[in-house]
């Protein structure tokens, strides 16, 4: 009976040994494909590809990376998904239409642009239901969530401005004023900032997140690149927050500004039509989903050197990373 048993741990042993081990991982929504593709970092291959609901667009994990949340648009749902099988788990509530959205630092409450109602709806992750729904702009879509939890902020795409929501009372605490069709809303770590894109306004807006003030605008130039084509959206800052990359749309390129002077310090040459950006779990890489060419560019972080192109679906949108699972 011991031989027996030895002899089977052994087997097991070796057929465990044999499976690839999962490393870190960049997930990314296609938007035409109603799919979700998952690209391994280390190899920089698309290693899984998962069917979704609907037009899915905006993309997060929780906090442990257990959980994937993700806008199944045409879906009129948020769709919670395991990451390790590809599982779609359950629908969350979500208003019509949802686009993007952003999760609060406990993982509790996911709040969610709805683009058609001009709503921002609250729901509650555990209980799966909705909480409250707050009145916005017309065409909401950029989220944000201050690093202690207590500030959210919608960006409603044709009021062309950002509602600063408290967390508590879902009161709207202020409204600023922003350029035309702000599409993404970011704080930098401290939360002392506020970050946001105006695609048809062609500039950023950064704010005091004390005085919801305004800093600095920043406008961006590229040669032999029409002005109407720097069209800012997603945005993502660098892990020590000196920089931060921000997508320009169908100008193909990602600007890089120095956060401290707000000044655009390079432009790199992505694919077409580029959406978001991901930074690989480590730091050191940006994923960036370029909807038209269908594809991810991959660049270092520190050199904004491009190395690798990666096919995925059609119209690449939102994306996210996975880290690999402490042992």
């Amino acid at each position: 009976m011991t031989r027996h048993l030895t002899a089977t741990t052994a087997a097991l042993a070796l057929c465990l040994a044999a499976l690839p081990a999962r490393a870190d991982e960049v997930w990314v929504t296609n938007e035409l494909d109603n799919t979700v593709s998952v690209i391994d970092v280390a190899s920089q291959e698309v290693i899984a590809t998962y069917p979704t609901g609907q037009r899915p667009r905006g993309i997060t994990f929780n906090s442990d990376h257990t959980l994937l949340y993700f806008c199944a648009s045409d879906s009129n749902a948020v769709q919670v998904m395991d990451p390790a099988t590809g599982q779609i788990l359950h629908d969350l509530p979500s208003g019509d239409d949802p686009e993007q959205f952003v999760l609060s630092p406990d993982d509790r409450m996911l709040w969610i642009a709805n683009e058609d109602d001009a709503l921002t709806t609250v729901v509650d992750t555990q209980t799966r239901r909705v909480v409250a729904q707050i009145a916005v702009g017309i065409e909401p879509e950029g989220m944000g969530m201050s690093p202690d939890g207590r500030v959210q902020v919608t960006t409603s795409e044709t009021t062309n401005m950002a509602h600063w929501i408290d967390t508590e009372t879902h009161e709207v605490l202020a409204n600023t004023l922003v350029d035309a069709r702000p599409r993404h809303a970011e704080f930098t770590a401290d939360g002392s900032q506020l970050w946001v894109s105006s695609e048809i306004g062609g500039t950023v807006t950064v704010f005091d997140t004390e005085r919801r003030a305004e800093l600095a605008k920043i406008s961006f130039a590229l040669p032999g690149v029409r002005p109407e084509r720097l069209q800012p959206v997603g945005m993502v800052f660098s892990p020590d927050g000196s920089k931060i990359f921000v997508a320009l749309g169908p100008a193909d390129h990602v600007a890089v500004v120095d956060a401290a002077s707000f000044e655009v310090i390079d432009y790199i040459l992505v694919g077409r039509r580029v959406w978001h950006m991901a930074l690989s779990p480590d730091g050191t890489q940006m994923f960036t989903t370029n909807g038209v060419s269908g594809d991810v560019t991959i660049f270092d972080v520190a050199s904004h050197s491009t190395i690798r192109t990666v096919k995925v679906g059609r119209y690449p949108w939102g994306a996210a990373a996975r880290p690999t699972p402490a042992n």
